[in-house]
């Protein structure tokens, strides 16, 4: 799908303080940290049983390498809901949806990262509903680590050809956020040095028509 806009954002959209209690909160739950899977099918059955092999695992870290905790609290929601809805106003997606999943706060220590991949999966949930608009929100200073950037693809095909390649800096402000559709190619580089925070939030829909 070409569109004009492939991304929304706003430089620090949520509060300083209102990050570090996300961070707060996400690290009193430590003992549900779980090693962050991908979106393969495959991975569904060792994900929900904490089984993953050690086979397994090494498959896994070629491809994403971080960790994460799940937050379901409504005033996170409620927090960044306004934000999606003016972003999906602003740049004239105009996606209809109607309910957000578990909210994800993520981990990224020295050398962890997340390759190429797109949000959106293959087919719909159970519910019949599909993910449309994704965000990401940058809950870390950025004195407080390097590398760890998003970086788009808008090609939304062949992400190998630099050329339609674009480094998020617009969400480094710590509380910064950005949207965008779910099909958008995207990754997280590897972080070099200290430790970054984010959060990600999909929200669904039914599928387009």
């Amino acid at each position: 799908m070409n569109l004009n806009n492939y991304y929304w954002f706003c430089k620090s959209a949520i509060p300083s303080r209102l990050c570090d209690l996300i961070v707060k909160q996400a690290k009193s739950r430590a003992k549900d940290k779980k090693q962050a899977v991908t979106g393969n099918d495959s991975w569904e059955k060792p994900y929900k049983n904490k089984s993953l092999s050690k086979k397994e695992l090494f498959n896994l870290k070629k491809k994403r390498d971080s960790n994460i905790i799940w937050m379901d609290d409504r005033w996170i929601y409620n927090e960044i809901h306004p934000f999606i809805k003016k972003a999906n106003l602003d740049t004239g997606w105009n996606f209809q949806w109607d309910w957000s999943e578990s909210c994800q706060f993520t981990i990224y220590k020295k050398d962890q990262y997340y390759d190429w991949h797109c949000d959106s999966w293959a087919k719909p949930y159970e519910n019949g509903k599909i993910r449309k608009l994704s965000v990401t929100v940058s809950l870390s200073d950025p004195k407080d680590y390097k590398g760890g950037e998003l970086e788009f693809d808008f090609r939304n095909q062949d992400p190998d050809v630099p050329s339609a390649r674009k480094i998020c800096t617009e969400i480094l402000p710590k509380g910064s956020l950005v949207v965008f559709p779910s099909f958008v190619w995207h990754r997280v580089k590897p972080v070099t040095k200290g430790l970054r925070h984010s959060l990600v939030v999909w929200n669904l829909g039914y599928p387009f028509k």
